[in-house]
């Protein structure tokens, strides 16, 4: 038995399946994976996040830690309340983790790990403290629940008591408010609106209810990973990893390059490779989708349309994502591939067959609708 999450009890009473999920006991879903992820799509549904690990940093010198500490610039959430995404960084530029990140006071910022990457985040965090005056403190207290879905506001609005639910629709995306040891954020990892809010344990079960009693679709990781991926979501571990740097898995838009006298970790490697002459020779991520029927899946070999080389061992791309996007009705994917690489056209190694696919733009998915032609 893995850890449990202050609201296990409710998925099984829901009938919910539940899987080993980084030492955790999840649910993948409550019966029907396409429903759920239609409903929030369509109109409202919550997901337990309460696996990831919610890490207050505070003290006289958590601003110039955290300036060290993230490729993105924490100097631009100075304003209380504010938000951002960033990557944290090894000293050779590759990707430790994806992070959301909330002010939430004087001196006092709260991000949110992965599950998979606690431990080593953790201990990475603290190995970088020497010299700060601050302090990190894992958050085992709280619980996370993400309400998703354009009718997100609104009816999670309702569940909030008339006081914070005023104050929570006024929030602006990627704001957050503090109140009564309650954080709740305009943000998510679905490509639609809503609220990821923290809050202490003893209180999730009782959110839970009165938000399954107002309607909302309880939705399991398994439809939380369609969704963000139809988004255009990098996931940890698949598309980014600590073997390949922001710039050459669709993230180079989160580093602040500026101001130039800012130090960070991974900084100078990144300058290297901006600055290299074989520049064009790096790797970039692109979006695909299946032209026909099959599934592209991690890990399977992408080459050029109309290669006449069939092994695959020597394919130059890979798929980091993969899967059917039920909006779309078709399998869409994420590929590393080099970045010189300016074909529309490529193709997939599936069971030893070489399958037709086209490279486009992601988000893949856009407000509910396709967001590439079909």
């Amino acid at each position: 038995m893995g850890h449990q999450t202050p609201i296990y009890q409710e998925h099984e009473s829901l009938g919910a399946k539940l899987v080993d999920f980084a030492g955790w006991d999840m649910p993948i879903h409550y019966g029907s994976q396409i429903d759920e992820h239609k409903a929030v799509r369509q109109s409202v549904g919550m997901f337990d996040v309460s696996h990831m690990a919610a890490v207050d940093i505070s003290g006289p010198d958590a601003r110039s830690f955290l300036r060290y500490l993230w490729a993105n610039d924490v100097a631009k959430i100075d304003e209380i309340g504010r938000a951002f995404y960033t990557c944290m960084l090894n000293t050779q530029g590759g990707v430790v983790d994806d992070l959301i990140v909330y002010h939430l006071g004087e001196n006092w910022y709260r991000t949110v790990l992965n599950a998979a990457n606690t431990d080593k985040d953790l201990v990475w965090i603290q190995g970088q403290v020497r010299g700060y005056d601050v302090t990190v403190e894992h958050r085992t207290d709280l619980a996370i629940v993400a309400v998703q879905g354009p009718q997100a506001r609104q009816q999670a609005g309702d569940a909030l008591g008339p006081a914070m639910a005023k104050r929570a629709m006024q929030l602006k995306p990627f704001r957050a408010l503090l109140e009564g040891g309650w954080v709740i954020g305009r943000t998510g990892y679905t490509g639609e609106d809503g609220f990821e809010i923290m809050l202490p344990g003893a209180d999730a079960v009782s959110l839970w209810r009165t938000l399954v009693e107002a309607g909302v679709t309880p939705a399991g990781l398994g439809a939380r990973d369609t969704l963000r991926l139809e988004a255009g979501l990098n996931l940890h571990g698949q598309d980014m990893d600590e073997e390949h740097h922001p710039l050459e898995s669709g993230l180079g838009w989160t580093v602040a390059f500026k101001p130039e006298e800012r130090d960070f970790i991974g900084r100078q490697a990144l300058e290297a490779v901006r600055n290299s002459a074989e520049s064009n020779a790096q790797l970039k991520l692109v979006g695909l989708v299946l032209e026909g029927r099959g599934m592209m899946r991690t890990g399977q070999v992408v080459r050029p349309a109309g290669s006449q080389d069939d092994d695959p061992e020597r394919a130059a791309g890979i798929v980091t994502s993969g899967g059917f996007a039920p909006t779309l009705g078709r399998s869409i994917a994420f590929a590393r591939v080099p970045s010189d690489w300016t074909a529309d056209s490529v193709e997939i190694n599936m069971r030893r067959k070489w399958l037709a696919a086209r490279v486009v733009s992601y988000p893949f998915v856009k407000k509910g609708k396709p967001a590439i032609e079909l």
